[in-house]
């Protein structure tokens, strides 16, 4: 490996301290000795399982110590990792296999009990070989070699694919090289200060570019300890913030706001907080004013896979209401017309941006990374306009995707499944706002036969078998017809004025 550049697998020799924790996780301390350790057994331990440059690799797992080691050590095999949703069903994981020409899928024992299914079962829908993890294959691991590589050799190979819907479309996966995801932790721990004296909470789900980005990555390459939470309950959360003292929380809003309400109620303080980052979701006013009564700095953000995420942040304790704040360390943004022409200060046109973040492009989809990267800046899809001091502000989004507390659902995905039920004639998926969740799944159906007794509850069993929790929808409207443009495109538009969304 070239020393010119740090790779994803070794990003945490930047900060090196051997003795101190680089992760804190249920009663468990790992130190950053122990953390090398680790890495090195598993990408000792995956070599000999045949893992090579190129391969891709699924990985399917929670919030564990486990998910990190898998992931570091799979890149320094030169492979290229492919983070998958726990909640994903075996379809939405075939879709993924497939599209993305996976060779193994590491899974925890526990997402196969969780969904009831079998290694033998996901191999033979997947077409890949599975890696069961569990307390056996980790005692296996442990026994492994210790021999230090990392097979990376340039900062712009590729480490991980990342599914996204891209500006446009269903699905795609979002190519991210080395230089993208250790520059972009870089940018952010520039932009907000991160060095070893922080530590930084971890409750977002791993799998998500935010939580590995700027949960994962910039913590360890700033040599700070991670606060590594498996799932979010305030309860939980809450004492984590207090008995560690963590000075860096992320998360999506609907998290900050069960927090402070607790605060609030409680009388609770986090005194050593000094940044509450968050963002992937749409986020009230009332929530900025709360963070700031409760004296935590809030700090909201805007970003997207495709730049590995983060683009946009509000400069700790200088947060400014409604803005997902200014370009960070290193990047350029623009506010453009539909020709790509600038626009002046407080005109809303769609946001694009370009630096060392930026992908390097969707897998096996020239056309559609042509268009998003078109003239060399990464087109967004996203509505905003800045101010005088260079804040940026999102005010809606070209494309149509959901977000479901920091998650992406995509109507295409949900109307795909909603067409295949066979009592339903036509369907349309929109988004909507939701104070907790920031928006909710709303399905509008058009029923084959409206003179039979249709029940709801019979057909959301129905999805739950091709579908995860979140992609669901929280409400199912039944009309006569849907609205339509004089080319027979369906006016979403309408439907979410119809509710308010």
């Amino acid at each position: 490996m070239s020393e010119d550049f740090t790779s994803v697998g070794r990003v945490y020799k930047e900060n090196y301290q051997p003795d101190k924790p680089a992760i804190w996780y249920k009663d468990q301390t790992v130190t950053y000795k122990e953390l090398d350790d680790k890495v090195i057994a598993y990408a000792n331990y995956l070599r000999t399982l045949g893992i090579q440059q190129d391969d891709k690799v699924m990985l399917d797992m929670g919030n564990t110590p486990a998910f990190l080691y898998t992931y570091l050590g799979t890149v320094r095999n030169a492979a290229i990792i492919v983070p998958v949703n726990p909640m994903l069903t075996l379809p939405e994981l075939v879709y993924i296999a497939k599209d993305s020409d996976a060779k193994y899928l590491v899974v925890s024992e526990t997402v196969l009990d969780a969904h009831k299914l079998t290694p033998e079962k996901v191999a033979e829908a997947l077409g890949v070989e599975v890696i069961v993890f569990n307390e056996e294959l980790s005692a296996e691991i442990d026994k492994a070699s210790r021999e230090d590589f990392d097979m990376a050799k340039s900062e712009e190979d590729v480490s991980t694919f990342l599914y996204t819907s891209g500006t446009t479309g269903g699905p795609k996966a979002a190519m991210l090289m080395h230089k993208n995801l250790v520059g972009n932790a870089g940018q952010a721990q520039e932009f907000w200060y991160v060095d070893d004296r922080d530590s930084v909470m971890c409750v977002l789900p791993m799998f998500h570019v935010f939580a590995f980005t700027l949960c994962i990555l910039l913590p360890l390459k700033a040599g700070c300890t991670i606060s590594l939470i498996e799932a979010f309950t305030p309860k939980g959360v809450i004492a984590e913030l207090t008995d560690k003292k963590v000075t860096i929380f992320m998360g999506v809003p609907a998290m900050l706001m069960v927090i402070t309400d607790v605060m609030k109620k409680e009388g609770l303080t986090f005194p050593h907080m000094r940044i509450a980052a968050y963002g992937g979701a749409s986020t009230p006013l009332v929530l900025f004013n709360t963070l700031v009564e409760l004296g935590l700095p809030p700090s909201e953000g805007f970003g997207l896979t495709e730049g590995s995420p983060a683009v946009l942040l509000n400069p700790a304790g200088k947060g400014r209401p409604l803005s997902c704040g200014m370009p960070i360390s290193g990047l350029e943004c623009r506010i453009v017309d539909e020709n790509d022409n600038d626009l002046p200060v407080g005109e809303v046109g769609e946001l694009v941006f370009r630096g060392l973040n930026m992908m390097k492009g969707y897998y096996n989809r020239p056309e559609e990374t042509a268009e998003a990267m078109r003239g060399g800046w990464m087109h967004t899809g996203d509505l905003a306009k800045r101010d005088e001091d260079d804040y940026y502000y999102i005010v809606d989004r070209k494309k149509d995707i959901i977000i479901v507390s920091g998650l992406n659902v995509y109507p295409r995905e949900v109307e795909e499944i909603l067409y295949k039920y066979p009592r339903i004639k036509d369907a349309a998926v929109i988004g909507t706002q939701d104070d907790l969740r920031g928006e909710a799944v709303v399905a509008y159906i058009v029923l084959k036969d409206p003179e039979n007794q249709f029940y709801k509850k019979e057909l959301l069993r129905w999805m739950r078998e091709s579908l995860a929790a979140y992609k669901l929808p929280r409400r199912i409207v039944v009309v006569d017809d849907l609205p339509r443009n004089s080319t027979g495109k369906i006016l979403k538009r309408v439907l979410k004025e119809q509710v308010g969304g």
